[in-house]
């Protein structure tokens, strides 16, 4: 198990980061013309993008294979543990 997290934010700022993130991939869609309809659900939810950036630090910080789906299970079960407000969303990620 990973042991912490390179960024100790809380999970207000890291679900502000990840909402504003979301809104620009929706902005970046709509300018290209496509129908919300089309592509909202399709967009990862701003838990799941917390997820994600969260992984992305373990990764940049300590290194490891995010393909590895020991290494990824690994490291999302250490995020639900850390964030347990995530736990949801992590299982829901580790079932798909």
């Amino acid at each position: 198990m990973i042991p912490s997290f390179p960024r100790r934010a809380s999970l207000e700022v890291l679900r502000a980061e990840a909402g504003d993130e979301r809104s620009v991939l929706v902005h970046e869609r709509l300018r290209s013309g496509e129908d919300p309809w089309d592509f909202m659900s399709e967009l990862p939810s701003v838990d799941e993008l917390v997820v994600l950036l969260l992984r992305t630090d373990v990764y940049e910080d300590r290194g490891g294979n995010p393909r590895d789906p020991r290494w990824n299970d690994s490291v999302l079960r250490s995020i639900a543990h850390e964030y347990p407000e995530l736990s949801t969303t992590v299982w829901r990620m580790l079932a798909a």
